[in-house]
């Protein structure tokens, strides 16, 4: 999956601990990362908790809830849609990473992922992800998530 290099700052920093895409899978997910342009290189491996699908406003509420003013931007994102996804992000580790030039002279030719790509459909690619995690990760950091507050009935 993609992802801009200041969003990949701001989960180290522990101030996102969601990721927020307008659709993605219902379970579980492993994410290898790859930072845009100007980084441009893939970085590292995110694991992620199965997404909470509910409203753009509810799920603008998860984001702010986090960050202040970060819930109106993801509103933004998804406000044309009847549902959206926040998926906790339960860990994240970094490796040496693989670089463009890297990874084209490896797959023969390498086009960014726009969004996310599932690696069952790319071997090749798949295997490169293999590659990256063999060794030790350089950095690793797990998020602890809030526990949902209490549902009061009358």
């Amino acid at each position: 999956m993609s992802l801009d290099a200041a969003y990949w700052d701001l989960i180290w920093q522990g101030q996102k601990i969601h990721e927020f895409r307008r659709r993605f899978l219902t379970g579980p997910a492993t994410w290898y990362v790859y930072l845009t342009a100007p980084e441009s290189r893939l970085a590292g491996v995110i694991d992620l908790d199965p997404p909470i699908i509910d409203t753009p406003q509810r799920i603008a509420a998860i984001a702010e809830a986090v960050r202040a003013g970060n819930g109106t931007s993801v509103y933004t994102y998804l406000a044309d849609l009847s549902q959206g996804y926040a998926m906790p992000i339960r860990q994240i580790r970094e490796y040496p990473a693989i670089g463009i030039n890297d990874l084209r002279r490896t797959l023969g030719t390498f086009h960014p992922p726009q969004g996310y790509t599932l690696l069952g459909r790319h071997p090749d690619l798949a295997a490169i992800c293999r590659h990256l995690t063999e060794g030790p990760p350089l950095r690793s950091l797990a998020i602890t998530h809030p526990a949902p507050a209490p549902t009061i009935t009358q």
